[in-house]
C-alpha cells in the first residue's frame, strides 16, 4: 500500500461491513483513526493525508455511519459491539498492535479499548472525548457540564428523527456544527458529503442509537441525582502511553473533563489547543498532527 489514501469495503465476522479509508507505507507503524458523531472517516480529512506519509493509516466509518452497515436496534450499538468491530478490523488487516486515535464517540471507543484490550493498543490518543468515569461524575457534580450535555437526552428521544426530518438536514447541519465551529472551514463538497451520508435510509436512527445504547446517565438540570454505584468502585487505570489533545473552546465537553486524568492514566501527555472547539481534527489539524508525531516519536512501541 502506498501513501495514497484509498477507500475499501471490509466485511467483518461481527456481521457488518465497514467502509475504510487506508493509506501509507505497508510496513510502517499502523494508526487507527476513529471518528465521532455525526461524521465519518472524513473527520480526518486533513489529518490522515499528513500522517500517511510516514504511517499506515486506517480510518473506518464506524458501524451506523456513512458508508458502513447500519444494523437495526439499539443493542447493536453497545460499546462491546463497537469494540468487536475494532478488533475484527485490526485482525482483518493483520495488525497485532496499533496506535489508536479517537475523537468524540471514537474517543469513547478508544478509552474502552485501552481499558479492556491493552494488549492490542500500542498507544492511545484522545481528541475531545471524556474519560468515562470523569464524564459520569461531572454529569452529577458539575452543573455547567450537566447543562451542556442535555443534547444527549434530546438525541435519545424517540421523536428526534422526526424532528430532524422536519427541520431539514441543512438546518441540522448548521445547528450541529455552527454552534461549535466556523462553518466557512467546511467546503461545499464536504457539506454535501455530510448531507448525503445523513440522507441514507436508516442513517439518522443508526447514528442516534449510539447515544441510546450508552449507559451514561444525564440528569436534568437542577434534578437531585446520585452518582451510579460503579463510579464509587475501584476503576482500572489506563496503562498504555496516552496523549490527550483538547480544544479548550469545546462547548459540549467542558475543560472539567481533563481535570483528574493524571489519577486515572499512568502515562499521560496533555496538549491543550486554546483556540479550537470540539471539532479539532478539521478545525485545527496542524497542532493535532504535530502532537501525534511527537507522541509517537517519544513512545517507541514495545515489540509484539
Amino acid at each position: 500500500m502506498t501513501g495514497l489514501l484509498e477507500i475499501t469495503r471490509i466485511g467483518l465476522p461481527t456481521g457488518v461491513t465497514l467502509t475504510v479509508q487506508q493509506g501509507g507505507p505497508a510496513e510502517a507503524e499502523p494508526i487507527l483513526l476513529l471518528h465521532g458523531f455525526p461524521e465519518s472517516h472524513r473527520t480526518w480529512r486533513a489529518v490522515a493525508p499528513a500522517l500517511s506519509r510516514d504511517f499506515l493509516v486506517v480510518a473506518p466509518d464506524q458501524r451506523g455511519f456513512a458508508g458502513s452497515d447500519k444494523p437495526e436496534g439499539v443493542e447493536a450499538y453497545k460499546i462491546d459491539r463497537i469494540l468487536e468491530d475494532l478488533l475484527a478490523l485490526a485482525d482483518a488487516l493483520g495488525l497485532k498492535r496499533f496506535t489508536l486515535v479517537g475523537h468524540d464517540w471514537g474517543g469513547a471507543v478508544a478509552w474502552a479499548a485501552a481499558l479492556k484490550h491493552s494488549d492490542r493498543i500500542a498507544r492511545l490518543a484522545i481528541v475531545n472525548a471524556p474519560h468515562p468515569l470523569l464524564f459520569q461524575k461531572s454529569l452529577i457534580d458539575d452543573p455547567a457540564q450537566r447543562q451542556a450535555s442535555q443534547y444527549i437526552n434530546a438525541f435519545r428521544n424517540p421523536l428526534m428523527e422526526k424532528g430532524i426530518e422536519a427541520m431539514g438536514l441543512d438546518t441540522f447541519f448548521d445547528k450541529t456544527f455552527g454552534a461549535h465551529a466556523d462553518l466557512s472551514q467546511v467546503p461545499a463538497g464536504e457539506r454535501q458529503a455530510y448531507l448525503d451520508d445523513w440522507g441514507q435510509e436508516g442513517a439518522l436512527t443508526a447514528m442516534l442509537n449510539w447515544y441510546r445504547a450508552s449507559d451514561i446517565a444525564v440528569p436534568e438540570p437542577g434534578e437531585k441525582a446520585h452518582a451510579p454505584l460503579w463510579t464509587n468502585l475501584p476503576f482500572p487505570h489506563v496503562k498504555v502511553p496516552t496523549l490527550v489533545v483538547w480544544g479548550m473552546k469545546d462547548k459540549a465537553l467542558l475543560p472539567v473533563q481533563i481535570e483528574g486524568l493524571h489519577d486515572l492514566v499512568d502515562d499521560l501527555r496533555l496538549v491543550m489547543v486554546p483556540d479550537s472547539g470540539h471539532f479539532l481534527p478539521w478545525e485545527h489539524p496542524e497542532p493535532l498532527v504535530t502532537a501525534l508525531r511527537d507522541f509517537i516519536a517519544e513512545t517507541p512501541a514495545r515489540p509484539d
